[in-house]
């Protein structure tokens, strides 16, 4: 499955030109409140360097895409509709967007950095607006949706620990829908100092504190500051850096992204995503306004923040955020191929921590009934079946179950 990243965030803070950018898509994009009034997927891509050149081979890409040394691996981003106040309770699409905000793994949290939104996501003049103040809504609203659903559930806690089970499991099983996992309830637990206190007496206090350490390990989310290109952004970016210095905040100048992403398109320029430059191939075919843009996104954007931002956050949550490592299996150890002979044919990613166990799991379930071991082709090296791996990793399995 590939790894899910949601866009989230107020009406009117591009996340749409976001999204677009990142896929190549075109949704429609408009000022109006709710244009993206239902979930949208498409298919972007995290970048990491590829390692046929280490190998000195020609790679044949299967899973992911390889262009100029570079691997471009699949996921899945999805737009969701701009909350507003009081989604936890349902109101507007806040039950549909919670819902599959929960499905993803990690959260693009879009803010207008240029202030151009008002509290409730309309249009304002340029500056009005508060993008901290924009930040903190949104977090409340998925913070008060999580503790709602542990308020919802007392009863059924309640009962499961005065029958035996363990306030952890409890908890656990419960928000099991929305990707959390035993060690995020219990760093919780232990965090908020609620794991010697008696589950019936917690308080709201308690249940506030509980779903919001929660919601924060267990959806790692950051912050992308859009609209870095107008006026007086750059001055929201830094209070967002100073405000909310345990997170990570990224500029973003989604239009450019979707200007250079279309001009490459075209074959006007030459440019890849997440580049820190650019080449204009065909300058008769552009008139003046496409080159005064571009030159502005070479100087105000590239030459102020290196980069327009968009394949930068996507790969600082995949790599950063959800600590994924890029790991290539083989069948052929020799040839680095798979049985097609296809050489370096698929990477995956996987979670910082995973083992050649869960390489196997990943390839086939019955792989791992006969895994004996792995073997690192760089180093020649036989690994352990509890070895962790590590980026960038080339190995082969080798099982006592041919598959």
């Amino acid at each position: 499955m590939p790894i899910k990243l949601g866009l989230i965030g107020k009406t009117n803070t591009g996340k749409t030109t976001f999204f677009n950018s990142a896929t190549l898509s075109s949704e429609e994009i408009s000022s109006y409140p709710f244009t993206t009034t239902s979930p949208i997927t498409g298919i972007s891509h995290a970048i990491s360097l590829c390692v046929h050149p280490e190998f000195n081979v020609q790679d044949n890409p299967h899973n992911s895409k390889c262009v100029e040394g570079w691997r471009y691996i699949p996921i899945e981003l999805i737009d969701l509709p701009g909350l507003i106040k009081d989604a936890w309770k349902g109101k507007g699409l806040g039950n549909q967007f919670l819902s599959i905000a929960a499905q993803s793994d990690a959260l693009l949290h879009v803010v207008d950095a240029s202030g151009g939104i008002d509290s409730t996501g309309k249009i304002t003049e340029i500056g009005n607006g508060d993008p901290l103040s924009d930040f903190a809504d949104i977090e409340e609203e998925l913070i008060l949706w999580y503790q709602k659903i542990l308020e919802g559930n007392r009863e059924k806690i309640s009962k499961l620990i005065r029958t035996g089970s363990d306030i952890v499991d409890a908890v656990t099983d419960l928000y099991r829908g929305v990707g959390v996992e035993k060690s995020h309830v219990k760093e919780t637990l232990m965090m908020t100092k609620l794991d010697d206190k008696n589950f019936d007496n917690f308080n709201m206090i308690d249940t506030k504190k509980l779903a919001s350490y929660l919601r924060k390990i267990s959806k790692p989310t950051l912050i992308v500051a859009n609209k870095i290109d107008i006026d007086g952004a750059d001055k929201n970016f830094d209070r967002l850096r100073e405000r909310y210095n345990d997170s990570i905040v990224i500029p973003v100048s989604g239009d450019s992204e979707f200007s250079l992403r279309r001009a490459e398109q075209k074959g006007l320029i030459k440019y890849s995503p997440g580049s820190e430059e650019f080449k204009i191939l065909q300058s008769d075919k552009l008139n003046k306004k496409q080159i005064d843009a571009l030159n502005f996104i070479k100087k105000g954007i590239m030459g102020e923040y290196m980069r327009t931002g968009v394949q930068f956050a996507i790969n600082v949550a995949v790599f950063k955020l959800l600590k994924m490592n890029s790991v290539y299996p083989v069948a052929n150890e020799k040839k680095l191929s798979d049985k097609k002979g296809r050489i370096l044919p698929d990477l995956f990613l996987l979670k910082d921590g995973a083992t050649i166990n869960d390489l196997a799991k990943e390839i086939h379930t019955d792989l791992v009934k006969g895994l004996l071991y792995g073997k690192d082709l760089k180093y020649n090296l036989r690994l352990p079946v509890d070895y962790q791996l590590r980026d960038r990793d080339v190995v082969s399995l080798v099982s006592a179950v041919k598959k």
